[in-house]
């Protein structure tokens, strides 16, 4: 019960990054790169911090280098795509994304998969192509899509990355530290990051140091503790979350295409945490 109610808190976390960076971007109008140094400069910060209180640890490079490239690729597609895809729309596609390439990752690590996690997953990936089927979907820009699938897979590995953390907060704390320079670097090709309204600062700087760098700490804390194929199923519930939260605070209400492909996807997680009988 302990795991569960954590992975829940995770996945608003999760859902409320999608809404803040949507905020930051789609509606303050906030340059991609500008938002991505304000989320991990302040999640480095925050999570520096803490790191410090407890003493220096020492963490395997590999790890460190992975979490590092996946993470900043995560950030760069999804900055992108927040100012181009609804909140709801974005988080379906992004954890979609995580979905195929954590059980690509879980079958590449021979976990055993049972077929009631096999029918959750194929029933959740059909809810994207119901979203996606040209047709009624003429208003979702591509390039945002693009860009949020290729955050998905970003995030999919730093997922992955993280099931081997042995210390995650520290872990989080120089990934986000190590991202950071990277963001910097986008933000000067990038050119003026002037434009936007200023109050899209805030959401940006909630979003990296609390709902990214605590939210992204507790879910390395949690990952070990799951399968791999398993977390990608549960993580496939922050869409609707997302969802409702953009209809609120955002005004961005779903059509019904949306919503039969959020049932199918939540019938697929169900499906999925099915035990044998």
């Amino acid at each position: 019960m302990r795991i569960l109610m954590l992975t829940a808190l995770v996945m608003v976390a999760f859902a409320a990054n999608s809404v803040l960076n949507r905020m930051a971007v789609g509606v303050a109008g906030l340059d991609p790169a500008f938002v991505a140094v304000l989320r991990l400069g302040a999640g480095a910060l925050v999570l520096l911090l803490l790191m410090l209180r407890r003493g220096l640890p020492r963490l395997p490079r590999g790890i460190w280098a992975r979490g590092v490239a996946s993470l900043s690729a995560y950030i760069f597609g999804f900055s992108i795509a927040s100012g181009r895809v609804d909140a709801g729309v974005g988080a379906l596609v992004l954890f979609g994304a995580v979905q195929i390439t954590m059980f690509a990752g879980a079958l590449r690590g021979r976990e055993q998969v049972g077929r009631w996690r096999w029918t959750g997953a194929a029933l959740a990936f059909l809810g994207l192509v119901v979203l996606m089927w040209p047709g009624g979907a003429a208003r979702l820009d591509a390039l945002g899509l693009t860009a949020m699938a290729f955050a998905g897979i970003g995030w999919g590995l730093y997922s992955l990355t993280g099931r081997g953390a042995r210390d995650p907060l520290a872990l989080s704390a120089l990934n986000f530290a190590g991202a950071w320079p990277l963001a910097l670097l986008w933000l000067g090709l990038a050119g003026d990051a002037g434009h936007g309204q200023s109050w899209g600062i805030w959401p940006a700087l909630f979003s990296g140091a609390v709902t990214s760098g605590l939210g992204y700490a507790l879910w390395y804390r949690v990952l070990p503790q799951l399968a791999a194929s398993v977390a990608a199923v549960a993580q496939l519930s922050v869409p609707l979350i997302a969802t409702l939260g953009g209809a609120v605070m955002l005004g961005e209400l779903p059509d019904m295409r949306f919503w039969v492909a959020a049932l199918l996807v939540l019938g697929g997680i169900a499906l999925s945490l099915k035990q044998r009988a």
